[in-house]
């Protein structure tokens, strides 16, 4: 999750192209490009997203059911589908249309393993970029619209209503040899599959030139550098570090609003705030070039701003709206009644409460911004291009090695942040 989707598409040419090391061991002359090549980097790519939606559903989990159907004598197989899979139904098809519209909205795989296997996004941003035709890439775009629209309706449809977080046992796993072993087993092999692209392309950056010269090298580092890797990396920086200001900021008050305010107008306010999660970044940046077109904020990073804070602003929205919901709903109340204002009240009580969530939305925020190639690229100038651009920029010249290089700039970037969040979530909590 903390590199660009282009990226893993970059690490399967490396492992399963034409010139792959797997593929060279095995003997396959064509590699991956086409159809499956789409499918299995789409599957590595979004098996973060799905893991995660799906672990933070079952931390929440009561164990009280299976001690009841234990008592009851009901096996384990009957407790699976008698328990657990009533309870994930819902969290799964949220999964689902999630990962859904991330692999339907996609570009950066597709372009780097489809070969003659094209995709509409990738249609989409070579007609935009490469032929400047915005009345193709329009039409495109609201087809991209359609499915990911229905998929956001089904979602939300289907959203369990109550309070997920409250767990009366905690469920506990009873241990089991051959179990856990074979748990540990398909563990290690998923650990594998995921880290081998990153580390595929971690090695490629400080390669010669491959697969002709193998030697180690500092030649791409220096020559990404040489063309305003460094200029790049900072305008990055400007831009996530206050977008996860701006975006978190207004990500909260939208949530406080809409959860501690339960009105028609906040149920409006709620509708429009997960909008984005339904636009695709291709989309919303093609809209913003023909909205914004003759404005002073265009090609400044006013717009980048923007267009980055609400493409990434629902999740970040959701994690607030979840956890201000789960906040007791008299708190303002009673407040009031002691002659504590409403503010006093957010201030001193309620934003504290939400203190690991708001720096989980501002780290949300930060590595999206980080990685994000597709709002982006339409709107970035030479003066205020993000980083991960430069990643396309390298490989439409066929220089993977540089492409990789800036790959891994970005992911120790992001890995920094995350431990610096971790240690500031890990002190709150101590404190």
């Amino acid at each position: 999750m903390l590199i660009p989707s282009i990226s893993h598409g970059m690490g399967l040419i490396i492992i399963l192209g034409a010139n792959g090391w797997i593929s060279n061991l095995v003997g396959l002359d064509n590699g991956i490009y086409g159809f499956w090549g789409i499918v299995i980097g789409s599957v590595m790519y979004s098996f973060p997203v799905a893991y995660l939606m799906i672990y933070d559903v079952l931390r929440y989990e009561d164990g009280t059911p299976y001690e009841a159907g234990e008592v009851m004598g009901l096996t384990t197989k009957d407790k699976f589908f008698s328990i657990t899979l009533p309870y994930l139904r819902k969290p799964l098809i949220s999964v689902l249309f999630a990962t859904f519209t991330l692999v339907l909205t996609d570009y950066g795989v597709p372009l780097m393993v489809g070969g003659k296997f094209t995709t509409l996004p990738v249609m989409m941003y070579q007609d935009v970029i490469g032929m400047l035709d915005f009345g193709k890439g329009s039409v495109i775009g609201m087809i991209l619209l359609i499915p990911a629209i229905i998929a956001c309706i089904i979602d939300m449809a289907n959203r369990d209503k109550g309070n997920a977080a409250f767990v009366a046992s905690e469920y506990r796993i009873r241990k089991s040899k051959g179990r856990d072993m074979a748990a540990r087993v398909i563990c290690i092999v998923v650990v594998i599959l995921v880290l081998l692209p990153i580390a595929s392309f971690a090695v490629l950056g400080f390669i010669n030139k491959y697969p002709i010269d193998m030697t180690i090298s500092f030649k791409n580092a220096l020559q990404a550098v040489g063309m305003g890797a460094m200029t790049y990396l900072r305008n990055s920086l400007i831009i996530a570090i206050v977008v996860s200001v701006f975006g978190t900021a207004l990500a909260l008050f939208n949530a406080y609003m809409t959860a501690r305010n339960k009105t028609k107008l906040s149920y409006v306010l709620h509708l429009m705030s997960i909008t984005s999660l339904a636009i695709p970044g291709l989309v919303l940046g093609l809209s913003y070039v023909m909205f914004f077109k003759s404005t002073p904020i265009y090609g400044t990073f006013a717009i980048l701003f923007l267009v980055n804070s609400m493409h990434f602003f629902s999740s970040p929205y959701l994690m607030a709206y979840n956890t201000f919901g789960k906040i007791n709903e008299n708190l303002e109340d009673v407040g009031s009644a002691m002659g504590i204002g409403r503010w006093g009240m957010i201030k001193d009580v309620i934003l504290p409460q939400s203190s690991g969530t708001i720096l989980e939305m501002m780290s949300y925020f930060f590595v999206n911004c980080m990685m994000t190639i597709s709002a982006v690229s339409f709107l970035a100038t030479v003066s205020d291009k993000p980083l991960a651009l430069m990643i396309t920029q390298f490989e439409g010249q066929m220089q993977l090695e540089c492409a990789a290089f800036v790959s891994l700039v970005i992911l120790v970037v992001n890995i920094i942040l995350k431990l610096v969040i971790h240690l500031a979530k890990k002190k709150a909590y101590n404190f």
